[in-house]
């Protein structure tokens, strides 16, 4: 159940960046550079988006229910995962709470709701939670794989959350229509959004064969015991 809750979790970036492009290619007046990926929620077709978040959503809290199995008792085996699965039911949340229109699309509306509706305020509300939480797990396994001495991923997690940390903090600003930065909010996005799964399918992979490396060890071990007299 662990190798299977790590191979659901690793293919979660796929299918979310996969229908996110298919889905915007195929919107009159949506531009994937300026609108939110939340955006495609909207029109007659948004249920494909909402449907993408609470799938992906439940993809995700599967990979951190496998990592806090596979990386226990290590370090960062505790919040690490914690976070990654509040990631995961932020995504859930996005799709259930229907965001509000921004930046113009769909199109005839306004850059900025003049009236929030309380369904797209929950839908910000829990999306931002979702945000802190993955940004943090980042330097959470930053640390822990640190402390283990694995240069290379820990570097990796604490590039990978500064990359999103920026790029969400861009992309907030661009929706908020910053003159500057409006007409590049869903790129800003999108930078996010690939750095933070592409981790997560690294560390999934990497947790995967790690357990399968331990469980084979252990069936050796099994193996080697002499008969009892």
């Amino acid at each position: 159940m662990t190798r299977r809750s790590l191979v659901v979790g690793a293919c979660a970036g796929l299918v979310f960046i996969l229908t996110l492009v298919i889905a915007g290619a195929t919107r009159s007046g949506y531009d994937a550079f300026r609108h939110p990926g939340s955006s495609l929620e909207l029109g007659p077709f948004g249920w494909v988006q909402r449907a993408n978040f609470i799938l992906v959503g439940a993809m995700t809290v599967a990979l951190a229910v496998g990592l806090r199995a596979a990386l226990r008792p290590g370090r960062g085996s505790l919040w690490g995962p914690r976070l990654i699965g509040v990631w995961g039911f932020g995504l859930i949340g996005a799709g259930v709470f229907v965001t509000d229109p921004v930046s113009g699309y769909p199109i005839g509306t306004p850059a900025v709701p003049t009236q929030p509706t309380w369904h797209g305020q929950v839908h910000d509300t829990v999306s931002l939670i979702g945000f802190l939480a993955l940004a943090v797990a980042c330097f959470v396994f930053a640390v822990a794989f640190l402390g283990q001495r694995r240069k290379a991923i820990a570097l990796y997690s604490a590039g990978t959350g500064m990359v999103f940390v920026v790029a969400m903090g861009l992309a907030n600003a661009a929706f908020a229509q910053a003159d500057e930065l409006v007409d590049y909010g869903g790129l800003f996005q999108r930078i996010a959004i690939v750095a933070a799964f592409s981790f997560l399918t690294v560390l999934a992979l990497r947790s995967n064969v790690s357990q399968r490396a331990t469980v084979r060890l252990s069936r050796k071990s099994r193996g080697k015991r002499p008969a009892a007299a």
